[in-house]
């Protein structure tokens, strides 16, 4: 007896949005996200509990993506780190956080 597969090979189910974050699937969920959760320790399966509009497949499928393309998939989550530390810091000198209790109850008492 002889059994004959057809195997096709999905590509990764990544999706670029507007701002070039890769996201995963058809959802806001961040390739940064789950390569993050991967990274703590966290299984496909705890990943898609925590994110339920994921598909196991899903994760499974990018998780395997990284870890056949780590050093791409490093070099793309060190550039959002980048610009993920510029927005804080563009934020905070922007809306500086020294004195804000005091101005928020200064807010409250004359209001």
């Amino acid at each position: 007896m002889t059994i004959s597969l057809s195997l096709q090979i999905k590509p990764a189910p990544l999706t670029t949005d507007e701002r070039d974050v890769l996201r995963i699937g058809d959802t806001r969920v961040s390739l940064d996200t789950v390569i993050f959760a991967f990274n703590q320790g966290s299984t496909p399966e705890e990943i898609v509990v925590d994110y339920s509009t994921l598909d196991l497949s899903d994760v499974y499928a990018v998780i395997t993506y990284y870890l056949q393309n780590q050093t791409e998939i490093e070099a793309y989550l060190q550039r959002r780190q980048t610009q993920r530390d510029e927005v804080r810091r563009e934020m905070e000198t922007r809306f500086p956080q020294a004195g804000l209790r005091e101005r928020l109850l200064a807010r409250r008492r004359t209001a």
